[in-house]
């Protein structure tokens, strides 16, 4: 058979899952960016490594992965947490009131417990970009590779988000409303809801979500975060 019924199904299903997964790169990129630098990699590259085994177990069975919705909820309950704690507690220069001089930063979340999350929030987003690559191909094993084509651009583009954040620090508490959107689309899309197909292009739900996500991240860019005031 030519190549190409081979290569540009599995491209296809690589800008698919990258595409269904941008959400999925700013989400894993603010749990990683309290560590250090080194340990920044290391926790995308065990989440990345996580993200493997996890699909390939997944499409094995595929169609156990319709009865997940509820890791949806617990994902997007967690986002949703996650936003509204750093954004209640920002003092009033703009910065968060926690102690950030902690090893762990300013979450307090050790490298461990940081990689367990990135694995259970890749689980909850996962599911999604699996049931669409069924529908795409039969063949496992071109779902399979052009999944991890996308899983390692998304890995790519987490640790572009956090060099832009240390760059731009206003966009740190435009990326914390992006993860209130995200949370919101997670929980949502387990209530199953009528009229709400955040995945179908064209979609005023899709259409919704898309546009608030490209409004709140370009305004981070506007955003001034004020110095903390110096102890005396």
């Amino acid at each position: 058979m030519p190549i190409l019924q081979y290569v540009v199904p599995i491209l296809f299903l690589a800008l698919l899952e990258t595409l269904l997964s941008i959400d999925n790169a700013i989400v894993l990129a603010m749990l990683a960016r309290h560590l250090p630098t080194q340990q920044q990699k290391k926790a995308l590259t065990y989440g990345l490594v996580g993200s493997v085994v996890f699909r390939l177990l997944a499409l094995v069975a595929a169609q156990a992965l319709l009865k997940w919705h509820f890791i949806k909820l617990i994902g997007g309950g967690y986002l949703l947490y996650v936003a509204f704690k750093h954004l209640l507690t920002l003092d009033s220069n703009g910065t968060e009131g926690d102690d950030e001089s902690t090893p762990q930063g300013r979450t307090g979340r050790s490298f461990w417990h940081t990689v367990i999350l990135i694995e259970l929030m890749d689980v909850a987003f996962a599911v999604d970009s699996i049931l669409a690559a069924v529908a795409v191909s039969k063949n496992l094993w071109i779902i399979f590779l052009g999944g991890m084509l996308g899983v390692m651009m998304i890995r790519i583009a987490a640790g572009s988000f956090i060099r832009l954040l240390d760059r731009f620090p206003g966009l740190e508490v435009a990326s914390y409303i992006l993860i209130l959107i995200i949370g919101s689309k997670l929980t949502l899309e387990y209530f199953e809801l009528p009229h709400l197909e955040f995945e179908k292009p064209g979609h005023p739900a899709f259409l919704a979500f898309w546009v608030s996500m490209l409004v709140v991240f370009a305004s981070g860019f506007f955003i001034k975060k004020r110095p903390a005031t110096a102890e005396k």
